[in-house]
């Protein structure tokens, strides 16, 4: 069997503009939005460095501010993608070169997460180019619904066909692998759609404990009585 090795890197894609945080959002960036004595991002940075060496932030709006708060938590690399889709990253930064698995999250995910358990099943499910975590719906959370067959294969990611289970905004993917198998796209949805036709993304069979998405005011003040 093979040795299973631990994932060291680890991607926060936090480039977005927030626009249902507004007004908060007219002086900072979504991610620096203040959550109990720090802030989205640093929380979601300080439980990742525990145990992924290599963090990885994604910039966008607001995107100088950004950097000098997360350079701050001693991340790897910022990339800046302003004007820029979501998964413009994988195919044009040097993260693209990358051949083994890295972790990928959004900014506004809040969770408690076993990132070697993960890593493991990635390994054992033949590591394909990637990997959904799941999350059971939340009422008034947005997020894609997952539809998957027998084998865990994903045959859909869809706000619009409903299942018991959804994308959490974390996934495990091979950025070298995706650059060989598909073509380059600035939209992870335009990708999850080539993979799923190539049979290369799978949906993990391990839902997560704990998630919450932040996504409007309600939701982060929500977000905050959660951690007093």
């Amino acid at each position: 069997m093979k040795e299973h090795l631990p994932i060291t890197h680890a991607v926060v894609m936090a480039a977005g503009r927030g626009l249902r945080m507004r007004p908060l959002t007219d002086s900072m960036p979504k991610a620096m939005a203040p959550l109990g004595e720090s802030t989205l991002i640093s929380e979601g940075i300080k439980k990742l460095k525990k145990e992924i060496r290599n963090v990885h932030i994604t910039v966008g709006y607001k995107g100088a501010m950004l950097a000098s708060h997360v350079i701050e938590n001693d991340v790897s690399t910022v990339i800046n993608t302003e004007g820029k889709g979501n998964a413009w990253w994988l195919y044009n930064s040097l993260l693209s070169n990358i051949d083994s698995p890295i972790f990928v999250l959004t900014c506004d995910n809040i969770i408690k997460i076993n990132f070697t358990s993960y890593s493991e099943e990635y390994s054992q499910i033949g590591s394909p180019a990637c990997m959904i975590i799941p999350a059971n719906p939340i009422e008034d959370i947005e997020g894609d619904f997952i539809v998957h067959d027998s084998k865990n294969f994903i045959q859909s990611l869809s706000r619009d066909d409903q299942s018991k289970i959804m994308s959490s905004g974390v996934q495990i993917l091979n950025p070298a692998k995706i650059n060989a198998l598909t073509k380059s796209t600035q939209d992870f949805n335009d990708l999850w759609k080539q993979l799923i036709d190539l049979k290369e993304i799978k949906c993990s069979k391990n839902v997560l404990d704990s998630w919450y998405s932040v996504d409007d005011l309600a939701q982060l003040h929500h977000a905050k009585k959660s951690l007093k």
